[in-house]
């Protein structure tokens, strides 16, 4: 009878550790999320990628979006074959700015996993971007600068557009059909939240002369599927 009353009791102290174990796994979970919320994917959500709210997977987490605030959207590609949201910041802070200049990157499985969406800080924080070109001095000089934007012309587009990067070169290959989903599902988010016309979806190459996203930018695909 003693030898059973240990066992009992044995089990019963190893029974209650295991539930207080448990019961730890949630609080554990959501002190990680903050990390975890920096992205995601619209389409097929990456496992364990928590969305900003139910209702909308692109809102902002440290700031409130002003109505009116964002007027249009700008896609680029980072020139890069390879790349993520911190090789960017690296390359974006070497040439002066204070961080990533866009406000949501889109992986291609090379860096940053494909089509897995990063929010930039730029967009958390309701931030403008700095991912539109101006023309040159020299270009202004010597009049060739009609395809570009002025200093204060590329300013304004920075403070109102939302700046969306594709890792990957657009001249060079194309980009994923994952990477490409991810990029009209998010298009087509921003565009029913925040009221933004097909119109005003533009790519870096239809306001500076830059060639980006690049000429294997599945142009006519895109516009096809965007909100008009």
């Amino acid at each position: 009878m003693i030898i059973w009353a240990c066992f009992v009791g044995a089990m019963t102290a190893v029974t209650g550790v295991l539930l207080l174990g448990d019961s730890g796994a949630p609080a554990e979970f959501i002190a990680t999320r903050p990390a975890i919320l920096a992205t995601m994917s619209l389409n097929a959500p990456v496992q364990g990628v928590a969305r900003a709210t139910d209702s909308s997977p692109i809102a902002p987490r440290d700031a409130s979006v002003v109505a009116g605030q964002w007027t249009g959207i700008v896609i680029h590609h980072s020139s890069t074959p390879a790349g993520d949201d911190v090789t960017l910041d690296r390359e974006h802070i070497a040439a002066g700015l204070s961080g990533l200049g866009y406000h949501f990157v889109v992986g291609n499985g090379q860096g940053l996993a494909d089509g897995v969406i990063h929010v930039g800080y730029r967009w958390n924080r309701q931030l403008p971007g700095a991912h539109v070109a101006s023309a040159s001095a020299a270009e202004v000089r010597t009049g060739i600068s009609k395809a570009s934007l002025s200093v204060t012309d590329a300013d304004l587009f920075n403070r109102r557009t939302i700046g969306i990067c594709l890792v990957g070169n657009g001249n060079k290959r194309t980009f994923t059909d994952r990477q490409v989903r991810e990029l009209i599902a998010l298009v087509r988010e921003l565009q029913d939240q925040l009221g933004i016309p097909g119109s005003a979806v533009y790519l870096h190459s239809d306001l500076s002369k830059v060639q980006s996203p690049g000429k294997y930018f599945p142009a006519a695909e895109f516009e096809a599927q965007i909100r008009r």
